[in-house]
């Protein structure tokens, strides 16, 4: 044992100090702990050299480390910021640690939920320098983490071409598709790529923030610093916009502020759970200034890609994930990556807790309520809610005496979705939509198929519904 430990110090010794054998034991095994407690230290300095500041300060900086007599151990705050930092700066740990050791030092990694407090900290401070940066970008969300599949591939490039040329090209650029489907983890990719830009000022939002931030504008009386704040930034970037619908000052005071972003080629970047031409509750000039760029549409992936999304993010968490596994949740779970993530997740937990190997039998006892949703019964009432939120509409309506366009077309598109994912009868779903004929239910299932087959992006977009009814 001591001989082992001796040959091993020597060999971490030598590159650092020239040491030849006229060191004893206790000499070599004190400067060997003196020289791996710095180790650590060396490689960070190093990384604060290589790294932008605001991605030292949000990664390395609240890391510490130690040598435990084989491999250096990192100590992290938690999973999900192990998974960030392993994906980003793994490779280059390991390669500068080698370096500054001299030797073929492993490095290995430790979740300290201690640590938790102090990171968060750290990663909000870096991610808000309030003179380039307003609102929080997560700096774990970049294009090299992101898994490109058929069904992003296009909003991918896009993303990808705005980060080069902000402001040149695809202005605005308008992302949507449904909840899961990663278009938060582009828009930070775009924003982590400018971030170390130059006198490039960025501002994110939400869509609900936005609107809050003007309430209180109007209550304090301080629109004109309100309208300051957003109209000299570089790159404005939204999500959710669709939360702006229906809200007239909010879409007025956004409306301007787009113009006058759009007037002197600044960056605008939105997402939303839907096309522009399906905001309904959208004022129309508004919606047309959606259409002048790039709208581009994220679909649900294909299933080699919620393979490889899977494969990403095990190879991550550090386990070996059996190929039936892989399959049985790929499969099974094909609408929303988050829920594709959230299971592997739960797996991985409940395999730790109970020291039990992930098998595909074991999948299915843990997932059993989430691999089966697909087939839980849909009803009525719950198709009714969904469309009606879709379409901005009261709940009430659905069964209402109205024929006014905006409602009339949800709620024949809720009596098609109930005739399809449902096994109630034409005459029982009419008495659930305010006691209606069964020739009204069938006239509405006729024209809504028959929109289906003449119009793609009609087609395409009751998918999305369709899909949204089943999660």
């Amino acid at each position: 044992m001591i001989n082992t430990g001796l040959a091993m110090s020597r060999k971490l010794l030598k590159p650092l100090a020239g040491l030849d054998d006229k060191y004893d034991a206790c000499t070599i095994q004190a400067m060997v702990t003196m020289n791996n407690e710095s180790i650590w230290q060396h490689v960070s300095d190093l990384l604060k050299e290589e790294l932008p500041a605001s991605r030292f300060d949000a990664w390395i900086r609240s890391l510490s480390a130690q040598y435990d007599g084989e491999k250096l151990v990192i100590k992290v705050p938690s999973r999900f910021f192990l998974d960030g930092l392993k994906n980003n700066y793994g490779e280059k740990i390991s390669t500068l640690t080698k370096q500054v050791s001299g030797t073929d030092m492993a490095v290995s990694y430790l979740v300290d939920p201690s640590l938790d407090e102090a990171a968060e900290t750290s990663q909000q401070t870096a991610a808000s320098k309030p003179s380039l940066v307003d609102g929080f970008i997560d700096p774990r969300f970049t294009f090299d983490n992101f898994v490109v599949g058929s069904g992003n591939e296009f909003c991918h490039a896009a993303c990808r071409a705005v980060a080069d040329k902000p402001g040149e090209i695809y202005n605005p650029l308008y992302l949507y598709g449904g909840v899961g489907l990663g278009k938060t983890h582009l828009i930070n990719a775009v924003a982590n790529s400018l971030i170390n830009c130059d006198h490039i000022r960025i501002a994110y939002r939400t869509g609900e923030r936005f609107t809050n931030e003007l309430i209180q504008a109007i209550r304090n009386g301080s629109t004109d610093q309100f309208r300051n704040q957003y109209r000299q930034v570089d790159v404005l970037i939204i999500d959710d916009i669709q939360f702006i619908a229906g809200k007239d000052r909010t879409q007025e005071e956004f409306f301007h502020t787009f113009n006058a972003l759009y007037e002197i080629k600044k960056q605008i970047i939105l997402t939303s759970d839907r096309s522009p031409r399906e905001l309904t509750n959208l004022m129309e000039r508004l919606r047309s200034r959606f259409n002048w760029g790039l709208v581009a549409d994220i679909q649900a992936p294909d299933l080699e890609t919620r393979l490889a999304i899977l494969s990403s993010k095990a190879e991550l968490a550090g386990i070996m994930l059996d190929e039936d596994v892989a399959h049985l949740l790929a499969s099974r779970i094909t609408n929303n990556v988050r829920e594709l993530e959230g299971a592997l997740t739960r797996l991985t937990a409940h395999a730790t807790l109970t020291g039990r190997t992930i098998d595909i039998t074991f999948a299915r006892h843990v997932l059993r309520d989430l691999l089966h949703e697909e087939v839980r019964a849909i009803s009525i009432l719950d198709i009714q809610k969904k469309v009606a939120s879709y379409f901005n509409i009261n709940i009430r309506e659905m069964t209402s005496s109205k024929r006014s366009k905006n409602v009339a077309y949800p709620r024949q598109i809720a009596m098609y979705a109930s005739k399809d994912l449902t096994t109630q009868s034409l005459p029982e779903i009419g008495s659930q939509f305010g006691g209606r004929d069964h020739t009204t239910v069938l006239h509405a299932v006729r024209k809504i198929k028959k929109m289906r087959e003449e119009s793609d992006d009609f087609d395409e977009e009751m998918g999305r519904i369709i899909a949204l009814l089943k999660q």
